[in-house]
C-alpha cells in the first residue's frame, strides 16, 4: 500500500501543501477553522509523519553520516557493518557512503552529511579531507577519523598500528627463509598503506635486504589478477620469493593468476594479505592475513562519536587496535 504523504492531505484538504505543514508543525499559523479541516484530512487519509521528519523538527536527525574508501573491500563493510550494529543499540541510523577511490565523490558525500543534517560524521579518508572535514565542524557536526589519524592532533580516530601490521608480515616471511620479498599496491595517497609497506621494509632492512615495492592506481582483484600474471610470465629468477599485497582483495587476484599461470603458492611464491577478511579463510588456497578487526574498530568509532554529539568539549581520544598474524596455507603450505 502507498504512503499517504503530505501532498495527499493537500490535495484531499484542497489546501496547499505550505499550509498543511503549518497546520501540523506551527498551529499558531493557521485559522482555527483550516487547523480543523486539515485535521479532518490527516484523520481521514490516516497520514502520520515520518519519525525522520519527527526528529528533525526536534532537532534532531537520528543519523550518522559514514564514509569509506570502497566498500567493494570486505575490511569496509565490515567497518560499516559494526558500526551500525552501534548506532542501532543508541537508536541512530548510518547513512553510509562508498567514495570508490575518488577524492571528490569523497568531499562530496561529506557535503551530504552536512545536507541531510546528521548528528555527526565518520570518516575514513581517501585523501587529504581537511577542507570539508573543517567544514563539518564548523557547523558543530562531530567528526571521528576511522581507520586513520589525525594528524593535526584535534579529531578523535580509531585505528590500526599497520607499521607493527607490516612489520610483522615481513618477519613471518622472514623466518620462513623468504628474502625476495616485494610490497605489492603501496599508494601515495593512502596512508595507512605506506605504513603497511614502511613497517615491512623497516623489517627487511634489520637482516640487510631491500624491499622492492609496486604502486597501483587501484588494489583490487581486478589489478592483482593483472599483476599476477604478468608475474606468471617472468623467468622464475626474476620474481620474489614472496609478495606482501596492501589488502586482501588484491592478494586473492594475485593468488588466482599465479595458479592459473603454473605458479605455485607458496612453494613458488608465497602470498600474504592484509586485513583478514571473512573470505581470506575460504579463498583457493587459504590466505595468511595481518587482521584488522573492522568490526569492533567501527563500534568503537560509533562509541567516540556518540561520546562527542552528547559532550561536544569531550576529550580527543585516539584509539589504536594492535595486529595479529592469521597463517595459512598461502605462505605455509598444507
Amino acid at each position: 500500500m502507498k504512503r499517504v504523504g503530505i501532498k495527499d492531505v493537500a490535495e484531499h484538504a484542497g489546501v496547499s501543501i505550505a499550509s498543511v505543514s503549518n497546520a501540523l508543525n506551527r498551529p499558531q499559523q493557521v485559522s482555527d477553522r483550516l487547523r480543523e479541516r486539515i485535521q479532518q484530512s490527516v484523520s481521514t487519509l490516516g497520514y502520520a509523519p515520518m519519525p525522520a521528519a519527527r526528529q528533525l523538527r526536534a532537532g534532531r536527525s537520528g543519523l550518522i553520516g559514514m564514509t569509506v574508501i570502497n566498500i567493494s573491500n570486505p575490511f569496509f563493510a565490515a567497518l560499516i557493518a559494526g558500526a551500525e550494529g552501534a548506532a542501532s543499540a543508541g537508536g541512530m541510523r548510518v547513512l553510509a557512503a562508498n567514495s570508490d577511490d575518488d577524492a571528490a565523490q569523497e568531499h562530496d558525500h561529506l557535503g551530504l552529511f552536512e545536507s541531510v543534517q546528521v548528528e555527526g560524521a565518520l570518516v575514513s579518508p581517501f585523501s587529504d579531507t581537511h577542507t570539508p572535514v573543517a567544514h563539518l565542524r564548523g557547523q558543530g557536526i562531530p567528526v571521528v577519523l576511522v581507520d586513520a589519524v589525525d594528524p593535526g592532533g584535534e579529531l578523535s580516530s580509531v585505528s590500526f598500528d599497520n607499521v607493527a601490521g607490516g612489520r610483522i608480515a615481513a618477519d613471518h616471511l622472514v623466518s620462513l627463509g623468504r628474502r625476495r620479498v616485494l610490497f605489492l599496491g603501496e599508494r601515495d595517497e593512502l596512508a595507512q598503506v605506506r605504513d603497511r609497506a614502511e613497517g615491512a621494509r623497516r623489517c627487511l632492512a634489520d637482516i640487510g635486504v631491500d624491499m622492492p615495492t609496486v604502486r597501483l592506481p587501484r588494489t583490487d582483484p581486478a589489478a592483482g589478477l593483472a599483476y599476477g600474471a604478468e608475474l606468471a610470465q617472468r623467468d622464475p629468477r626474476d620474481r620474489p620469493d614472496a609478495i606482501i599485497c596492501s589488502n586482501d582483495h588484491l592478494a586473492m587476484g594475485v593468488v588466482r593468476a599465479l595458479l592459473d599461470g603454473g605458479v605455485r603458492v607458496p612453494d613458488d611464491i608465497a602470498v600474504l594479505g592484509y586485513d583478514d577478511t571473512a573470505l581470506a579463510s575460504v579463498a583457493s588456497v587459504p590466505l595468511t592475513s595481518v587482521r584488522q578487526p573492522a568490526e569492533a574498530m567501527g563500534r568503537r568509532a560509533v562509541e567516540l562519536l556518540v561520546g562527542r554529539i552528547q559532550d561536544p568539549t569531550a576529550p580527543r581520544e585516539a584509539v589504536v587496535f594492535p595486529p595479529e598474524l592469521s597463517v595459512r596455507a598461502s605462505t605455509v603450505g598444507g
